[in-house]
């Protein structure tokens, strides 16, 4: 009988001291397609221990992000600080067990420690002063001072694992010294309440930053001395920026809800950064539904990705063009109005398909969609001394005289500018710009034909009357 394998458990977990840069909501995107590709549980949990620097405000734009994302956890978010007793009852435990034990070192006196090692050539660390050892004699506790719990790690052998992205990785345990699990004041350290949550939460696979790898043999070693199963951990490069750089504010590691603020599509953010670091083949362009049916992690990179604006641009406006126009009138709508604009001015929807071809951001739509949805400013006395020549003036009022009978569709339309210009010989550029000027305000729009169709015939009419 063959027994089955547990159901993958992932999870990401911010810090809500600053808001969801570039770099976490890949890492979390990752962890959340590996959990929807095993049919297992994606869980978000917050750090929040660190209660000086964490924020409401950032807890929010955190959760804000993962819902603009797509990416809702099946459990949580769970708070560290709302989980403060289970992390004290683990630690008395482990005290009790003689895993953990109080240091009354001060911070002056680890420190005056680490020196010594450095001037002997040694790696700087504590020196176990107070890590307890049969047939060792502890100083006597100084009157008053309140001790920290470091974690008993083992001084023998090595702490290793086949990480999911860069093979195996070893660490002499000689190397990592006892770590602190609990400050002076009862508060559990960082490192501590990851494992203890990793267990409790019955996480099977941690994807994170490889900035992380230092933590993992610690984390290992707790794990172990609390009887747990381990997770298998798998360490991403860092994101660079365009010039090779930690990605950084100028490169575009704000909130990530400043890329819905410029007009970004959160379908094709999760496309480019699924890209960032992990491939399938040679495909560039693939949906939600692909990256969870083919994500796997033999195939995320082991060097660092370079974060390309110019890239993230292409497949923002490659998903802008694939999208029905309704649906993106519907998207695009409250940016218009935003700027002042009327969305009920024109048929949305048309405007949108004469203007998403050259646009690679909603933003950008928006402020096309103005052309239609803006009021009326007649054009200035500069562009209409430029355009409106006595030859202009006559052919626009032709022009205007054969509309009154003219079906007012775009063929139609197109077919009465050519027969002006026929009859008065005229080139294109003769009629269709000072058309342009007197009707938008701008000599440069779309096609004219189409535009005048999606102002409307009324309007059109109404704003060659005024010339």
């Amino acid at each position: 009988m063959t027994s089955q394998a547990p159901t993958v458990r992932t999870r990401f977990a911010p810090s809500p001291t600053g808001f969801l840069h570039l770099g976490g909501a890949r890492t979390a995107l990752f962890s959340w397609a590996y959990a929807r590709r095993h049919q297992g549980v994606f869980i978000l949990r917050v750090e929040d221990t660190d209660v000086e620097r964490s924020s409401e405000e950032a807890t929010q734009a955190i959760l804000d992000s993962m819902d603009w994302l797509g990416m809702q956890p099946d459990e949580g978010p769970f708070y560290q600080m709302q989980r403060m007793d289970r992390y004290r009852e683990v630690i008395a435990g482990m005290l009790q067990q003689g895993t953990a034990y109080h240091c009354y070192s001060t911070p002056e006196e680890v420190e005056a420690m680490r020196e010594a090692a450095r001037a002997q050539g040694l790696k700087p660390r504590y020196d176990g002063t107070w890590r307890p050892e049969p047939g060792k004699t502890l100083p006597p506790i100084p009157e008053g001072r309140k001790p920290v719990v470091r974690f008993r790690n083992p001084q023998e052998g090595a702490t290793g694992w086949n990480d999911l992205v860069k093979g195996p990785i070893s660490f002499d345990n000689s190397e990592l010294d006892d770590l602190i699990i609990a400050r002076p004041d009862g508060t559990p350290t960082y490192n501590f309440c990851v494992v203890v949550d990793d267990w409790d939460m019955g996480i099977t696979h941690v994807l994170r930053g490889d900035d992380h790898v230092n933590n993992t043999p610690r984390q290992i070693n707790i794990l172990l001395a609390l009887g747990a199963t381990l997770p298998q951990y798998g360490h991403v490069p860092m994101i660079l920026g365009p010039d090779g750089q930690k990605l950084s504010k100028r490169h575009g590691a704000v909130n990530v809800m400043e890329y819905d603020n410029e007009g970004y599509l959160p379908e094709a953010m999760v496309n480019y950064l699924a890209r960032l670091g992990w491939s399938h083949g040679d495909d560039e362009i693939f949906s939600r539904e692909q990256l969870v049916q083919w994500f796997d992690t033999e195939h995320l990179s082991k060097s660092a990705s370079q974060w390309d604006p110019k890239k993230l641009n292409w497949v923002n406006a490659h998903y802008i063009k694939q999208m029905a126009d309704a649906e993106l009138a519907e998207r695009v709508a409250p940016r218009i109005a935003k700027r002042g604009g009327n969305p009920q001015a024109v048929d949305l929807a048309g405007a949108i398909a004469l203007l998403k071809d050259r646009a690679e951001t909603l933003e950008q739509l928006a402020e096309g969609a103005m052309l239609f949805c803006a009021p009326y400013a007649a054009p200035s006395a500069e562009l209409a001394e430029q355009h409106f020549t006595p030859a202009a003036r006559e052919a626009l009022a032709d022009f205007a005289a054969r509309a009154r009978d003219t079906e007012w569709t775009r063929e139609a339309v197109s077919a009465l500018i050519k027969s002006v210009l026929a009859d008065r010989g005229l080139k294109m550029p003769q009629l269709a710009i000072p058309l342009r000027v007197a009707v938008t305000g701008r000599p440069q729009t779309p096609a004219v034909d189409a535009v005048l169709v999606l102002l409307g015939k009324e309007a059109v009419l109404q704003r060659l009357a005024a010339l």
